[in-house]
């Protein structure tokens, strides 16, 4: 049988069936047969989300390479529910990671045929139980007295939001809002700005020689942001599917006797979501600046440079997304760029 969680590394003496035992609150829903979920359930996990988006029409869709990466982290408890004819109808997966914090998150759909019968409340419930869980046994593994046993835990989930029934359900459990994603875009056809950066200051192509300062780098950047861990090389060079390094940039610093890295962007190329958008895009999903360089016009630089490199490679638009800690949002750098903020998502947490 293959293993229905990660193979943790204190993943105790639970079985692969007792996650499917209903607890008072949890008790997963009538009318389909429930199975735990593994990698090897892929193929049929994104032929759900295909047609959930295919009903929904988000501006994306995802594929089966990216679902594969829902499986990656070395902890995580799904179920499958399936129909009479063996058709995956719907599925749940909580993910664990400990970083200096215990940081679970949830993902589900149900398949559009199958919506408005309780099927999703129900896993909502059941998910929030099984991160519970996952936390529990993440700290009783941990040694007494450790950081690991009593490092604060959260249980984390996005919501689209104008999805106000989904928001209410997440209340419910005891959810609250915590961070706001805002996408943004920006045409090409407008004119790109020039940005001026100081001589010892240059945007450089993303290289593999660059690959490990960088990350050295973006670990010094996103210290003590929320939900952020520290990069290993493996968890750096994970989820690369759609990696542009033609796209991609660094901003070295020269002043000095060894050059530093003072800021990055990185790039993804989803052509699957072109047809679904109507255009074509070049997507930046990383881009992060050293502290003491935010006032030397490193960002803007770096945002410039992948406009140029969207646009000589065909793009009709740039697009990133932006999170911050309130509903505003930090989307003045992008305005200034001549972006447009769209559609938004919610981080909801529960702190366990």
């Amino acid at each position: 049988m293959a293993p229905v969680y990660g193979s943790s590394r204190r993943a105790g003496s639970t079985g692969p069936w007792s996650m499917l035992r209903p607890g008072p609150r949890s008790a997963l829903p009538h009318g389909l047969s429930w199975t735990p979920l593994s990698p090897l359930d892929n193929q049929a996990l994104a032929e759900l989300i295909a047609r959930a988006e295919s009903a929904d029409d988000p501006p994306y869709r995802t594929t089966a390479e990216e679902t594969a990466e829902y499986f990656v982290d070395p902890t995580y408890s799904g179920v499958a529910g399936r129909d009479d004819t063996g058709v995956m109808r719907a599925f749940a997966l909580v993910r664990l990671r400990p970083a200096g914090e215990i940081y679970t998150s949830m993902i589900g759909v149900v398949d559009p045929d199958f919506r408005r019968r309780g099927i999703g409340r129900a896993l909502l419930h059941w998910q929030t139980e099984r991160a519970r869980h996952l936390i529990g046994s993440e700290r009783a593994g941990a040694a007494p007295g450790s950081a690991a046993a009593t490092a604060p835990a959260h249980v984390v989930t996005t919501v689209l939001e104008d999805d106000e029934r989904m928001k209410a359900h997440l209340g419910e459990l005891g959810f609250e809002p915590r961070r706001w994603y805002r996408e943004v875009r920006r045409p090409l056809v407008e004119e790109i700005p020039e940005v001026d950066i100081d001589g010892f200051l240059t945007i450089e192509q993303w290289s593999e020689e660059l690959d490990e300062v960088v990350r050295i780098a973006h670990n010094q950047i996103f210290d003590g942001e929320y939900g952020a861990s520290q990069m290993t090389r493996e968890d750096w060079k994970a989820g690369r599917t759609y990696f542009a390094p033609s796209w991609s940039f660094v901003a070295v610093d020269h002043s000095g006797d060894r050059a530093r890295v003072a800021g990055y962007l990185r790039s993804g190329r989803y052509e699957q979501d072109w047809a679904a958008l109507g255009w074509r895009e070049g997507y930046t999903d990383m881009l992060g600046v050293l502290a003491e360089y935010r006032s030397r016009d490193v960002a803007p630089a770096l945002l410039t440079a992948a406009m140029r490199a969207y646009r000589r490679d065909g793009m009709d638009y740039a697009a990133a997304g932006v999170d911050s800690d309130n509903p505003a949002g930090a989307v003045d750098l992008y305005r200034e760029l001549g972006y447009t903020p769209t559609q938004g998502t919610v981080l909801y947490a529960l702190d366990v």
